[in-house]
């Protein structure tokens, strides 16, 4: 007879949890800052889109990999930590915009934790 698996996984730790918190919280945003940035236009507009769209995409796809415990989730939070960087440089183009500037902190706050998960063991 063979041995059974356990039917439970092992609770995230709270730093993971903390984690894709975060990356859900930083999805969000972007997708909502995509809405108010399609109505501008503009060349500058559509470099801001394309990091939006990539962190909104990265951030989602991180938070799915911690989740279901996948062994290329820290890779996935390095990688996810990049696009938000990229994207919170693109939102501070327009500083003055209160709408980019609550996603760029969204995406600093992600690209943090994201950092400290890329160094630790799920």
């Amino acid at each position: 007879m063979t041995q059974q698996q356990p039917t439970t996984m092992e609770p995230m730790s709270k730093e993971t949890q903390d984690c894709v918190n975060a990356c859900m919280s930083c999805h969000g945003v972007c997708e909502e800052t995509m809405s108010s940035c399609l109505q501008m236009g503009g060349q500058a507009q559509m470099r801001i889109m394309r990091a939006l769209m990539d962190c909104a995409e990265m951030t989602r796809m991180c938070a799915d990999m911690m989740m279901r415990r996948s062994p290329l989730a820290n890779e996935m939070c390095m990688m996810c930590a990049q696009a938000c960087d990229l994207c919170a440089e693109a939102c501070m183009s327009l500083p003055d915009d209160d709408r980019m500037t609550r996603c760029a902190e969204s995406c600093r706050r992600c690209s943090e934790t994201c950092r400290a998960m890329a160094g630790a063991t799920m």
